[in-house]
C-alpha cells in the first residue's frame, strides 16, 4: 500500500519509514525539516518538504494519493510547550486537522498517529496505566496530543475514516537528537561521550529521579507495522510496561558505554542532580496489555539490549575520552 509519513525525516519518524520499506510498501515523506535530517531520509521514499499546516498539502494528497497517513510530524517537546503553547498548538493541532481535511478529501483509508503516553495521563494514581485512565494532562503538549485524538473520532465519526492511536512511551534508539526530555537517551551518550557529566532531574523525594516507560523505536516500529492493519477506531500503549527510574538508565547507558571501552573514569559514576522541571511529572508506566491483544504486539527490546543498539549506533569517532 502507499503509505504517507508525516515527520519522516526525523527520529521516529524515519525507523518507522524504513520499517515499511522493508515490509514492501511505497513511502512518501512530508517533512519541513525542522527538526528532521535529509541524511535519515530513506533513498527508496519519495520526499516532499513541506510543513503539515501548509495549504500546499492538498497538493501532495492529490498527487499521491495514500491509502494511508502515518502522522508523526510535531512539536514534541513539554518544556517548548510550556513556554510556547501557541506555536505548540498550531503545528499539533492545526496541522493535524489540515491532515485530516485532505485524506477525507482524497480517499485516505486510515490514519495512524502517534501519540503520547506519560504525558496525556499526567501524575497517574494507577501505574501501568491502562489506556481507559481519564488522565490529567499537566502540558500544552499533551494537550495538543489528546485534542488530536478527539478530532481523529469526530471524523471517523463524521466521515468513516479509520485510525489507530498510538500512544507511545518515552522512545529511545538510533537516530534519537540530544534535546528535549524526550531525547534524554542521546544526551546522556553525547555528554558523557564529550566528557562532560550529565544532569539527572529530580523532585525532592526521588532521589533515583522520575520514572519513566522506556520503548526501543525498534518496537515502535513494528507497532505501526502491525497497526497498519490492525486496531482500527483504538487508542492502543506502545511501551515496555516497565516503570524505570532516571538513574537507572543513567547506569544502563553508562555501563554499556564501559562495555565498549569508553567512559571509564570515576567521575561519571555520579551525574549532576537538577530540580524538574516545568511539565514534568513524577511518575511514568504504561499498561501495554491491550497492545498484545489488538496488535499482536509485545515489545521485544529490554532496557539493556535497546540501549545496546543505540551505543552501537553512535559515532564514537567524533569523541576520544577514557
Amino acid at each position: 500500500m502507499k503509505i504517507l509519513v508525516t515527520g519522516g525525516a526525523g527520529f521516529i519518524g524515519s525507523n518507522v519509514v524504513d520499517g515499511f520499506i522493508s515490509a514492501g510498501h511505497d513511502v512518501v515523506i512530508v517533512d519541513n525539516l525542522f527538526t528532521g535530517k535529509l541524511e535519515n531520509i530513506n533513498t527508496k521514499a519519495k520526499l516532499y518538504v513541506m510543513d503539515v499546516r501548509s495549504d500546499e498539502l492538498h497538493k501532495v494528497f492529490e498527487i499521491e494519493r495514500p491509502d494511508v497517513v502515518d502522522h508523526h510530524a510535531a512539536q514534541m517537546s513539554v518544556p517548548a510547550s510550556v513556554n510556547d503553547p501557541h506555536f505548540d498548538a498550531q503545528v499539533n493541532v492545526l496541522g493535524a486537522v489540515n491532515i485530516l481535511q485532505c485524506a477525507v478529501k482524497y480517499g485516505t483509508k486510515k490514519i495512524l498517529f502517534a501519540s503520547t503516553g506519560g504525558a496525556i495521563y499526567g501524575e497517574a494514581d494507577v501505574i501501568p496505566t491502562p489506556e481507559t485512565y481519564l488522565g490529567n494532562p499537566l502540558s500544552p503538549y499533551a494537550i495538543t496530543k489528546r485534542t488530536t485524538e478527539l478530532y481523529l473520532h469526530f471524523y471517523a465519526s463524521h466521515y468513516g475514516l479509520k485510525y489507530t492511536v498510538l500512544r507511545y512511551a518515552n522512545v529511545y534508539g538510533p537516530r534519537q537528537v540530544p534535546h528535549a526530555e524526550a531525547g534524554v537517551v542521546s544526551i546522556f551518550m553525547e555528554k558523557i561521550i564529550s566528557g562532560g557529566i550529565p544532569t539527572v532531574y529530580h523532585y525532592d523525594e526521588s532521589p533515583e529521579g522520575m520514572t519513566r516507560d522506556y520503548c526501543c523505536v525498534k518496537d515502535i516500529v513494528r507497532a505501526n507495522i502491525m497497526a497498519l492493519t490492525a486496531g482500527d477506531f483504538e487508542i492502543i500503549n506502545i511501551s515496555s510496561g516497565i516503570e524505570t527510574s532516571t538513574m537507572h538508565l543513567y547506569r544502563t547507558v553508562l555501563e554499556s558505554l564501559r562495555e565498549r571501552g569508553t567512559a571509564k573514569d570515576p567521575k561519571f559514576d555520579t551525574p549532576h542532580k537538577g530540580p524538574a522541571r516545568a511539565g514534568d511529572i513524577r511518575r511514568s508506566c504504561l499498561d501495554n496489555s491491550k497492545a498484545a491483544k489488538s496488535l499482536n504486539w509485545q515489545p521485544e527490546y529490554d532496557l539493556k539490549k535497546g540501549i545496546a543498539v543505540t551505543v552501537d549506533r553512535f559515532n564514537f569517532g567524533l569523541h576520544k575520552i577514557t
